[in-house]
Formats: C-alpha cells, structure tokens, sequence
C-alpha cells in the first residue's frame, strides 16, 4: 500500500501589497511625530525670555504679559533680589522725572539770561535800531540787515557796517557760546560769475562776517559755523521791496550751551 504524500505548504508569508502599505503608515507616523516634536515649547528658554523682559525698565509696573509656569519658584527668586527691577518704586521714578524737569528748567533759565544780557548790550551800545534779538529754542538770534553790511549783490563788508560788528565781537567775547552764522537772501534770481546764484551769495556774506570777526577779536575759530540759505528761508512773503529787503539778511545765533555738542 503506498503512502500518501503529503503536501508541503508553500510557507509565502504576508501579501506584497502589505509591505508597501506598511512603509507608508510607518511614513506618516514618523510625520505626525515630527510635527508634535516640532509644536512643543522649549519652556525653560520661553521662560528665561519673559524674564529677560520683565526686568527691563518698561514693564516696571505692569504684570509679564507671559504666564509662569511655577510661580511659587519664581516668587522665591523676586524675594531673594535675583528679579528685581532696576527701577522698583515708583518714588525712584518720580525722582527722576524731577531731575529731568529741573534740567529743562536750567536750559530755560540759561537762555533767558543769556537773552536778557544780549539785549541789555544792544541797549548799552544804542544797536536796537540796527540789530533785533530775538530768542528761539536754539538760543539768541541777532537780525543783521543787508543794507547794514553788504551792497546789493555782494559779500564785501562795507566800512560803515564794521563799527556794528566791532561791538558784537565785543559782545561775543564776553558769551563763551558757540555762534552759527546764516546768510539769508530774497528769491530774485542772481547770476554773475562770482555768484551764480543766492546759495553761494548767502554763504559768501556768513563766511565774510566770520572771517571779520575772527581777524578782530582773538577767537578759537571752531566756535563758529557759516551757513548759506539762499531764499529758502524767507521771515516774510517775497512779494514787494519792502519784503525782499527784509528777507536779504544775516543771522547771527548763539547757540544754547546743550546745541553745541550737536553742532
């Protein structure tokens, strides 16, 4: 009797399919795992940042917009003086704020008397016909016309204006202050071949005043700065003589003590 063979089972494991479905969920997994990684907060770098903030002086008095975590731990670290704000008491604030008022209040007072001497020397030296002062937030400014100082269309002084930049030389050495000459023009075109325009007059007359001033009085010449406005800068409407006349002119500011380290 013969034996009956037995069939041997063809031991082919899973389906193709299946492996390439298997590598495609292991893909996404590994996905999804990077985006959770990616979305977690670095807590202790948040945390070192919001405190890095809320020592500065701008958030004194208003709470961390950023939650703690354990405010236990960092109520510790306030007390222990780790946390504290450079500024904690509104008292230091408000002391400072006096301080600066007081500044303020210095500058107006150096300019009110330097204002005040200025025009007690055009009072003194009878120049308050010729020369008008007037005070700005940069200091004293004294209005020399152009008729005092130039022919039209030129930057030679003339010797009659001389005298009156003799006496403010004298002025000028008694006022440590720094000085900006400005030379101002009406807007009539010119054009010759020394000045082409009123740009190069207007700066010719503040270079002509500042070299007659140093050349007469022993001044440091880096007190003095020239400046040439053209018509730019008109304190009336150029539309009559009258007007233009008062437009042509020199400028002569002393400068309040806190402007010259701008200069």
């Amino acid at each position: 009797m013969e034996r009956r063979r037995l069939k041997k089972r063809d031991n082919a494991g899973a389906p193709k399919w299946m492996v390439t479905y298997s590598d495609m969920v292991t893909l996404i997994l590994v996905f999804f795992i990077l985006l959770f990684s990616m979305s977690q907060i670095d807590m202790v770098k948040f945390d070192a940042l919001s405190e890095s903030f809320r020592n500065r002086m701008i958030f004194d008095f208003y709470p961390s917009p950023v939650p703690m975590e354990n405010p236990t731990e960092h109520t510790s670290d306030e007390e222990s003086g780790k946390n504290t704000n450079e500024f904690e008491k509104s008292e230091q604030l408000d002391d400072i704020r006096e301080r600066a008022g007081e500044t303020t209040e210095t500058d107006q007072d150096s300019l009110d008397d330097l204002m005040e001497n200025v025009e007690q020397y055009l009072r003194n030296n009878e120049l308050e016909d010729v020369i008008s002062a007037s005070r700005t937030d940069r200091g004293v400014v004294l209005v020399l016309q152009e008729s005092i100082l130039f022919e039209t269309g030129e930057a030679e002084i003339l010797d009659s204006g001389k005298p009156f930049l003799d006496k403010i030389g004298k002025l000028l050495t008694e006022i440590p202050n720094d000085v900006r000459v400005e030379g101002h023009s009406d807007n009539r075109p010119i054009a010759s071949y020394r000045y082409p325009s009123n740009w190069e007059l207007s700066g010719a007359r503040a270079s002509s005043v500042i070299r007659y001033l140093i050349s007469r009085n022993d001044f440091d010449p880096s007190r003095f700065t020239a400046a040439g406005f053209g018509d730019t800068r008109p304190i009336v409407p150029n539309t009559s003589q009258a007007n233009w006349k008062k437009n042509r002119r020199v400028e002569m500011v002393i400068m309040e003590k806190d402007d010259q380290a701008l200069e």
